[in-house]
């Protein structure tokens, strides 16, 4: 667990102590403040509630953003600096290696999300909202992130440079995303496991709504592993090739 804790510190402190890392929390939070502000101060008169949703609608599609940014330099950077010769060398096992980098990752990423409470908060004290309604959005956020951040570090950890980290990532995150339209045009039993895949709809959704469910939760956790361990057993291939 040490060597993960290691892994997971330096990981962390090197993005937040960078240009790059600075500019993509910035951007996030900048990105979340305009769209939430825009639809908050709108024209037309909207009830506490419905801002709230949509306030989760729109930090549904900026999470996934910022986890392909967040993850795509996790392992494939070490790759093309070369240094990953030696993190082969290393006592290190390659489920610690990848544990440590999603656990760095997965770290920006709750801080950012975190650090846009005050948004909901200013609608808790103008307005009449459940203090619980914005909790289950918040954690089903911190599902989603915990998800997508996970499906990023296998793309680092399958690509060669940060660019084709990012694209593939992106590509299994909006496969998530789209899925449900494979649900519209397949025949059951297909289109019961396309409906049952797509992050929003069936899963994210009711954390907007106010609506903690133990089903959507296994669903987020059991995504995680899965792609921690997939890029764990992808490292194991190539370091025995």
């Amino acid at each position: 667990m040490n060597g993960v804790l290691l892994i997971a510190r330096r990981e962390f402190g090197a993005f937040v102590h960078s240009m790059w890392g600075y500019g993509i929390i910035a951007a996030v939070l900048v990105v979340d403040g305009l769209l939430f502000t825009a639809y908050a101060l709108g024209d037309s008169p909207r009830l506490s509630t419905e801002v709230l949703r949509q306030f989760f609608y729109l930090s549904f599609g900026t999470t996934l953003i910022a986890s392909v940014f967040f993850t795509m330099r996790l392992v494939a950077e070490e790759r093309q600096t070369g240094t990953m010769q030696l993190l082969d060398s290393s006592p290190l096992s390659e489920w610690q290696l990848v544990l440590g980098k999603y656990l760095s990752a997965m770290a920006v990423l709750s801080l950012v999300t975190l650090a846009t409470a005050y948004m909901p908060a200013l609608i808790f004290v103008n307005g009449k909202v459940a203090v619980g309604h914005i909790a289950a959005g918040y954690v089903g956020l911190l599902l989603l992130g915990s998800a997508a951040t996970a499906i990023g570090t296998f793309g680092s950890a399958v690509a060669r440079n940060q660019l084709v980290a990012a694209v593939v990532t992106a590509a299994i995150l909006v496969f998530f995303v789209i899925v449900w339209l494979l649900a519209r045009i397949t025949e059951p039993p297909l289109a019961s496991i396309f409906t049952y895949l797509a992050f929003f709809d069936q899963h994210f959704a009711p954390f907007m709504k106010g609506k903690i469910s133990t089903d959507n939760i296994v669903y987020f956790v059991s995504l995680t592993v899965a792609f921690l361990m997939l890029a764990t057993r992808w490292l194991s291939a190539r370091r025995w090739r």
